[in-house]
């Protein structure tokens, strides 16, 4: 069944939805960067540098990372690079001045992050990866975790792109090759290249009859992604399907898409509180559904020393509105 054109009631829901959603989110964000960690005299302190607070998937890392800390009695030191690369390697550098007992990294670029984790290890100090592979994704497998780390916590990017292609093949118009286009985040990120080769994994698997006829990047937001969109649409309007890397850009496209009057599809990836709502409007035909503040858990665990194998991540169902109830947003 399609969802598309839907009533304007039900727009204005989603809008109300994600005025107060995203001003949740930044406030959180704020909170987290300003504030410093309430903690025990003497408690361990374990560091996280993170990519940009202002990136709701970021903030939600950060608070399963500082609950997780506090819930042991530990303190969290977060660290915002606020989008640059050489921000972040002076963070790194602090954290381990400061003297941290761990250090997690969530990094702007997973091949310069490879120097950053020989430098900490070399210092004595633990330290895990999150939400990002470390390496070149194009020869490392997400698995294969980098040398020198204690952990990699991450979702399986190329297996969420898959379940992505997967989904995008049962919206796919039957009898005729679709046209596909593909909102990529931003240059550096490893998960750019993982998602979108999953993606078309996906497609292949399900035995779809597809063209990708246009990639752009959509870098993470709502109105990069509405830009890509709208830059797309009015050379392709005849786009069948669009695969946005992350739930941010898709929330954008969609405002695209309706503008135009076009009938195009809508997947996402991340499971964000927004695209959930949008989903159930039927703004967006699917997601797939990340965890952001279990990652935090889960790298802290690491860093703390509790049992597990290098590589951690945990499921990803991908969501439709007949079964978007099984996703819980945390961001």
């Amino acid at each position: 069944m399609r969802w598309r054109p839907f009533p304007v009631t039900c727009w204005t829901l989603v809008v109300a939805v994600a005025i107060v959603s995203l001003a949740t989110l930044r406030g959180t964000a704020r909170a987290t960067a300003a504030a410093p960690p309430v903690a025990v005299a003497g408690a361990p302190r374990y560091g996280l540098s993170t990519v940009g607070l202002s990136y709701p998937f970021a903030a939600a890392i950060a608070k399963g990372f500082a609950d997780a800390a506090t819930r042991d009695g530990a303190a969290a030191v977060v660290l915002d690079a606020r989008g640059g690369v050489q921000k972040q390697a002076n963070d790194i550098d602090d954290l381990v001045a400061q003297g941290v007992k761990g250090v997690a990294i969530m990094p702007l670029d997973s091949v310069v992050a490879q120097g950053w984790v020989d430098r900490v290890r070399q210092a004595g100090v633990p330290v895990a990866a999150v939400a990002a592979q470390v390496g070149d994704p194009r020869t490392r497998r997400i698995d294969d975790v980098y040398p020198g780390l204690t952990a990699l916590v991450s979702q399986d990017e190329t297996m969420a792109g898959e379940a992505a292609g997967r989904l995008s093949a049962s919206l796919l118009p039957a009898g005729r090759t679709a046209t596909v286009a593909v909102i990529e985040g931003a240059a550096g990120f490893p998960e750019v290249e993982q998602r979108a080769r999953g993606f078309r994994r996906g497609l292949d698997r399900a035995g779809a009859r597809y063209r990708i006829v246009a990639s752009q990047p959509g870098n993470w937001t709502a109105e990069g992604g509405e830009a890509a969109c709208q830059n797309i649409l009015a050379a392709r309007p005849d786009i069948d399907l669009f695969f946005n890397e992350a739930d941010d850009m898709v929330i954008g496209c969609a405002r695209a898409v309706r503008a135009a009057g076009s009938a195009a599809r809508l997947v996402g990836v991340g499971g964000s509180k927004l695209a959930i709502a949008s989903i159930r409007a039927g703004a967006v035909d699917g997601t797939v559904c990340f965890k952001p503040e279990a990652l935090g858990a889960l790298a802290f665990a690491a860093l703390r020393g509790g049992a597990g194998s290098r590589f951690r991540t945990y499921a990803i169902p991908a969501v439709t509105r007949d079964t978007v109830s099984q996703c819980v947003g945390q961001w």
